[in-house]
């Protein structure tokens, strides 16, 4: 028996980082457009060819992005809002990636031939993350009076493109009302999704030239059936569909669902008129039950190998679960899949070879989730590879590196008194106040500063034994004395030692715990041109020695002022590893939450006064349905406080967000009871600190002045029109001033001026408040 294969989409930065290095190259004005897009036309037709040899039946297209697939997709409708200056037809590479990364004024490219003028620039969109991955997407910003037009039909070039190498191929293509549920109003109290019947006359269009070119089926993205949908939403679906199979009746369409369980919205997804529908089984295994109580005549597309994680399926089990599928639908009727686009995956683990042989042997990246789709798909033909994988999966259940007996019964024995601090914080603020002597609007960054050149040398030397264990501390303490200088000059009040002995925020406390293992080339995007290696969590994990108290030491040795120690918390560990999935992700939190404590402690006891522990990913974990979001924050929010509590009440806790969006989840986030928390917000305009208009956070609050993911450098008057908003909705005593997150991606010739202006603007708020009192 045979299924038909599928997938959903295929990473684009390829396996040495291609992309990578092409966009980089070509925002410096080292190379031209030409150049960029010879890359991505290589890398699309390598991701094709490798497809089409593992023996996938249907492959994708317009799966590739040169930033990202939402903002691909405004581009392409015309939502392009009037401060890029985008005047119809052409959207050029520089207003693309001004949209993406803000513009500096004058850019250094202009591939229509002349270069763009943005006056003193313009920002990026606003940046948040795709759901509950660690993929960024540009937030579309959408008003009352917008109008959607074609700009270019990118998902019938890559079509033809594909066409032309003797690949035929399913388009992909994001749905309209996940697009504009996903999009900004930039109208106070409009919605988006009112804009439906206005964008798709454009969707029209699109299917439309794909199906006259040749395009039998394509594949429509509403990950939006996994969130709770209100009643004219769902009805905005169906009528969404409805229209477009009446405009376009002959083009089948595989509606795509992921990340979660459809629910209560299966009705109107299996009420549509589409050919085929796709469900994540991984993510939801109870859609299995779901569908044998329908009589629908859909090809289902079924999401069987993990889209999300790198463990090796197991195919043995799949064909089980699985069997009453094939008997109730029949083979013909269903297609092999993985639960989402790979897109959030390593591409190649025959890269890896450093990894551990034993470790190795359990994993499975993009390219080897190829090998089982079809594995599953012609199982006669592939006895072997399903017994490899069963032997793998046993091998790993068995495995001494796995299990720590000393890591469980520590867990076991948590108790709430370790998940509480001394005192509230209304007595512990008075305590750190005279402790601290700290001024009105206390100044700080996140932690990070840049990442340079000379840096990243020096560390790959001494990766590469090339320059010696001295010589490589002492490069590492030069930089460290030079950014307190630099910081006691300028003026800050709080510093950092600037984390140069970091290579990532996550990845340095991993490579120092047990239970982590990490890797040379499984890189994964997480925006444009940043791509992360996510540590692997394969085993119970513990802290054998203290992690960062002896460079927190060495740089509080040179300054009077005080110098933050600088951790990353459990549950951004958690949420930006690949995690084990033979054990649930709240007791991996609780194992982690009780690594880092140990590591608060020993700052503390080597005299820290301020302990940032960053949960800059607390909110990505959360469940799509709001029903669950409970579980998830109980036992998030108490891996924080069992890290963070152990500590005297003198001692200040912060902590930094990102994306979190209070309004929604105001109540855990307090319940942290972190000192001081750092949040970004000025892509929003400090929209996300309208919660704290009805909501009285007792706690102190740093909302980031400017922000760090674009190379623009804000003036002293923009930082200072955004704290004027902050004051709006915070008491002067709980205003903190900072950037929005660390600053190890910029440049110094970006990072200088912008801290600078930031502390310009707080002395104005200095005065402006001793005015307002006197």
């Amino acid at each position: 028996m045979t299924i038909k294969t599928a997938n959903l989409g295929f990473p684009r930065i390829g396996k040495h980082r291609e992309l990578k290095f092409a966009l980089e190259s070509y925002w410096a004005g080292k190379s031209d457009a030409g150049a960029l897009l010879d890359v991505g036309k290589r890398l699309r037709a390598e991701n094709w060819a490798l497809q089409k040899e593992k023996g996938i039946d249907v492959v994708p297209s317009n799966d590739f992005s040169l930033y990202d697939h939402v903002l691909d997709t405004a581009v392409m409708v015309g939502a392009i809002p009037s401060a890029y200056g985008w005047k119809g037809g052409h959207v050029a590479l520089d207003t693309y990636f001004a949209m993406a990364r803000g513009s500096t004024g004058e850019e250094a490219h202009a591939d229509c031939g002349h270069p763009h003028h943005y006056g003193h620039g313009v920002p990026a969109l606003e940046m948040t993350k795709w759901f509950d991955t660690n993929y960024h997407y540009m937030v579309p910003e959408l008003g009352i009076d917008q109008t959607f037009a074609l700009t270019a039909n990118r998902p019938l070039d890559a079509f033809i493109e594909a066409k032309t190498l003797g690949i035929h191929t399913r388009p992909v293509i994001l749905g309209p009302v996940t697009f504009l549920k996903l999009a900004k109003g930039s109208e106070e109290g409009f919605q988006p999704i009112d804009l439906l019947a206005r964008l798709l006359p454009v969707y029209a269009k699109v299917l439309a030239e794909l199906r006259a070119a040749g395009a039998d089926w394509v594949q429509i993205d509403e990950p939006c059936f996994v969130l709770d949908l209100s009643q004219e939403e769902q009805a905005a679906l169906q009528h969404t569909y409805r229209a477009l199979h009446e405009l376009v009746p002959d083009l089948k369409i595989m509606l795509a669902t992921y990340f979660g369980e459809i629910g209560d919205n299966l009705p109107t997804a299996l009420s549509l008129p589409v050919a085929g529908l796709h469900v994540d089984l991984v993510r939801a295994p109870q859609h299995i039950d779901a569908l044998l109580k329908t009589s629908s005549d859909l090809t289902l597309s079924l999401g069987l190998i993990d889209g999300r994680n790198i463990w090796k399926a197991d195919l043995a089990a799949i064909q089980k679960r699985i069997e009453p599928l094939v008997q109730h639908f029949g083979a013909d009727r269903l297609q092999i899949a993985p639960s989402c686009s790979l897109l959030h995956v390593p591409i190649d683990l025959e890269l890896e070879s450093g990894l551990d042989g034993e470790l190795k042997s359990w994993l499975a990246f993009a390219a080897q989730k190829l090998d089982e789709l079809a594995a599953l798909g012609d199982a006669g033909k592939a006895s072997q590879v399903i017994a490899a994988a069963s032997q793998a999966v046993a091998s790993r259940a068995a495995s001494t590196h796995v299990h720590d007996l000393k890591v469980r019964q520590r867990v076991a024995a948590i108790d709430e008194a370790m998940k509480t601090r001394g005192s509230d914080f209304a007595e512990r603020t008075g305590l750190q106040e005279r402790k601290l002597r700290l001024p009105l609007f206390p100044t700080t960054t996140i932690g990070s500063f840049p990442q340079t050149a000379d840096v990243r040398k020096s560390r790959s030397a001494f990766a590469k034994g090339t320059i010696s264990e001295a010589d490589y501390d002492a490069f590492l303490k030069k930089e460290t004395e030079a950014a307190i200088r630099w910081q006691e000059e300028i003026g800050l009040d709080v510093l950092v030692h600037g984390e140069f002995e970091r290579n990532d925020m996550v990845q340095y406390f991993g490579e120092q715990l047990f239970g982590f293992a990490f890797t040379q080339h499984a890189w994964v995007q997480s925006y444009g041109s940043r791509y992360v290696r996510p540590p692997i969590i394969f085993g119970d994990v513990s802290r054998p020695v203290p992690m960062t108290v002896e460079w927190w030491r060495y740089a509080q040795s040179l300054t009077e002022k005080p110098v933050k120690g600088m951790l990353t918390g459990p549950v951004t560990i958690l949420n930006w590893s690949f995690v084990r999935d033979d054990l649930s992700r709240a007791d991996v939190s609780r194992q982690i939450a009780l690594a880092i404590r140990d590591e608060v402690l020993d700052l503390e006891k080597a005299g820290a006064a301020m302990i940032q522990i960053d949960e800059a990913a607390l909110r990505e974990g959360l469940p799509q349905r709001k029903a669950d979001w409970k579980t998830y924050l109980d036992w998030a929010v108490e891996s924080f406080r069992l890290c963070a509590s152990g500590v005297a009440d003198e001692t200040q806790i912060h902590t930094h967000m990102c994306y979190s969006e209070f309004n929604q989840i105001i109540d855990a986030i307090a319940a942290m009871d972190a000192d001081v928390i750092s949040i970004e917000t000025s892509r929003s305009k400090m929209e996300l600190l309208e919660a704290f208009r009805s909501y009285k956070y007792p706690n102190e609050i740093g909302p980031g002045v400017y922000d760090i993911h674009s190379p623009r450098v804000p003036d002293v008057e923009e930082m200072t029109e955004l704290l004027t908003l902050a004051r709006e909705r915070l008491t002067d005593g709980q205003l903190w001033i900072n950037p929005d997150c660390g600053l190890k991606t910029r440049r110094w010739e970006e990072v200088r001026p912008a801290l600078v202006n930031m502390v310009a603007a707080a002395r104005i708020l200095r005065h402006a408040a001793s005015t307002i009192r006197a």
